[in-house]
């Protein structure tokens, strides 16, 4: 006969192994299940918000942009005759905010000009266009006639800007504009843009970024059986006219508002059939229903943008 079996009570180290592996497991499981529920809509909300501050910095105003012709530089300034000079400029239809920072003493500007590279990195954001030193031109003018913050005038050598472009997963396109200045003083300050720009404007640079995603055309709806549709004049054209393009995909994301005695569910269903009416809609103006996506975003995306609330289909075209 063989030894007798005897059972020994497992070691510290066993289970605290255990332990770790089952958060391990669970982490991951969380992970993939979070993951695959992920929209859309959250993608463009965090492309959509303003860039974290630098940490070692105090926030000291903020402005709010509304511009049908805001001016933006794609090269460096000169001022000739009291008029702003660039070899690549744009006045653009945009809506944003602008932030100014003063940097702590016990950091610099140049550590700050490298976090918010990091975070336009993180959001595949193209830069169009940087200059440091003398090179970006004169401080005085970057500072009092470009972005009327005269904090901002300090030493033509001690300054650098950027200027870089993202576009979200509905076809919206962003401006991030970052200008970093030591002043005569030694105190250091970053002025932030972050600019959404309106669909159709020309932005130097950014053509091959933009050209595949185009849109959101936003149409808000009416109704419950039967739905009404709110077309700008031109947008259903625009859609069926790039929809012509072999291979580009029509996208139809349904919003729903959250009625005070309705539920989340409830909610989502109506979006889900605002969007397939409008698809049918498409579908006898031209666009074939297997060109065409329908992913329901409902109440669970929420937008600050005033033109993004409420009941409403946003269509975005996606070329090949």
């Amino acid at each position: 006969m063989g030894k007798p079996v005897t059972w020994q009570m497992p070691s510290d180290n066993f289970w605290k192994m255990s332990n770790r592996l089952l958060k391990l497991l669970f982490t991951r499981f969380l992970a993939a299940t979070f993951g695959a529920l992920a929209l859309p809509g959250l993608v463009m909300a965090a492309t959509g918000d303003s860039p974290e501050a630098f940490p070692q910095s105090t926030l000291e105003t903020t402005v709010n942009i509304e511009s049908s012709g805001h001016l933006v530089l794609f090269s460096a300034v000169r001022e000739v005759n009291n008029e702003i000079r660039s070899d690549s400029l744009a006045r653009l239809p945009v809506s944003g905010e602008g932030r100014l920072y003063q940097i702590a003493r016990d950091s610099n500007r140049e550590q700050a000009r490298a976090h918010y590279l990091r975070l336009l990195g993180k959001r595949n954001a193209q830069i169009l266009f940087e200059c440091s030193g003398v090179r970006c031109g004169r401080s005085n003018v970057w500072a009092n006639q470009i972005f009327n913050q005269a904090v901002l005038y300090g030493g033509d050598a001690t300054q650098d800007y950027l200027v870089a472009g993202t576009v979200s997963e509905d076809g919206t396109r962003w401006l991030t504009l970052v200008y970093t200045v030591t002043r005569g003083n030694l105190r250091e300050y970053a002025w932030v843009e972050h600019l959404r720009v309106a669909p159709g404007a020309s932005i130097p640079g950014f053509g091959n970024l933009a050209r595949r995603v185009e849109g959101p055309v936003i149409v808000p709806w009416q109704g419950g059986v039967t739905y009404r549709f709110n077309w700008q004049a031109g947008d259903r054209q625009r859609v069926t006219d790039l929809a012509r393009v072999e291979g580009t995909i029509i996208a139809l994301v349904g919003y729903s508002a959250l009625e005070a005695d309705e539920s989340f569910n409830d909610a989502m269903e109506r979006a889900r059939k605002a969007a397939e009416s409008l698809s049918e809609v498409l579908s006898k103006t031209g666009v074939p229903r297997d060109q065409q996506e329908i992913i329901v975003a409902g109440p669970a995306v929420v937008f600050s943008e005033p033109d993004r609330q409420g009941n409403r289909v946003e269509v975005v075209m996606i070329s090949r």
